[in-house]
């Protein structure tokens, strides 16, 4: 229910990748080319990056009617960034606090998709009531280390889920495909994990669904997820 994008790679501008694409984040807000669930992406966005810490700038706004980030963005640099922009779920909230990236205070978080907050714990640490804050919070108490284990978790007891996690430190970038897209760049000066591809560059490669991925010093790799 919405797109995101991570980097890791060397220090670039939050604008190179979120506002200068042709086809990213920012255009993804309001005419995304491979969406499978919802039209436009206007119910929020939200920017993390690394600075001493993980750092972040989000609103409740459509990311095409914020011309103060869009000032700021070309200064903004940052090795590791996570982004997002949102379409709430019906009956959900639309607040600054819904939209990604949600922290635990090392960790920069988005979740692409839906899940029942039925079938997660009571997670007092929740940012929002949102479904992704709650699964958030409850990926944040598991562990990130345990993220493959805690989706495979989650998408048995809510079939219906899709669980596209994308997230990072600062020195990694952890993402799962659990019914819906995503796909990789590896450029010369680092990686691109996107929910669909910010421009036509051929070497965007189209991550298969039910897969953990990882993004390190060490390069990519993919693993299958349980009940793949």
């Amino acid at each position: 229910m919405c797109r995101h994008l991570g980097w890791l790679g060397a220090s670039v501008t939050a604008s190179s990748l979120v506002l200068d694409p042709p086809s990213g984040l920012l255009v993804q807000s309001y005419a995304p080319r491979r969406q499978k669930h919802g039209t436009v992406n206007a119910d929020g966005w939200g920017v993390g990056f690394f600075d001493d810490g993980p750092r972040r700038w989000r609103s409740e706004k459509p990311l095409w009617g914020d011309s103060s980030f869009a000032s700021v963005a070309p200064t903004l640099r940052s090795g590791c960034i996570v982004a997002a922009v949102r379409s709430a779920t019906i009956g959900m909230p639309i607040e600054p606090s819904a939209s990604a990236p949600f922290s635990d205070g090392s960790w920069l978080l988005s979740h692409n998709g839906v899940v029942d907050r039925a079938v997660l714990p009571a997670a007092h640490t929740a940012e929002s009531t949102v479904d992704s804050a709650v699964l958030a919070a409850h990926i944040f108490d598991r562990g990130m280390d345990a993220l493959a284990a805690t989706i495979a978790e989650v998408g048995a007891r809510d079939p219906g889920a899709r669980l596209n996690i994308l997230a990072g430190n600062g020195s990694r970038l952890l993402a799962t495909t659990w019914g819906d897209t995503l796909f990789a760049l590896q450029r010369p000066d680092g990686v691109v994990l996107a929910s669909e591809p910010y421009d036509d560059d051929p070497t965007w490669r189209d991550i298969p669904d039910r897969h953990l991925i990882e993004v390190s010093a060490a390069g990519l790799s993919l693993t299958a997820l349980e009940g793949q």
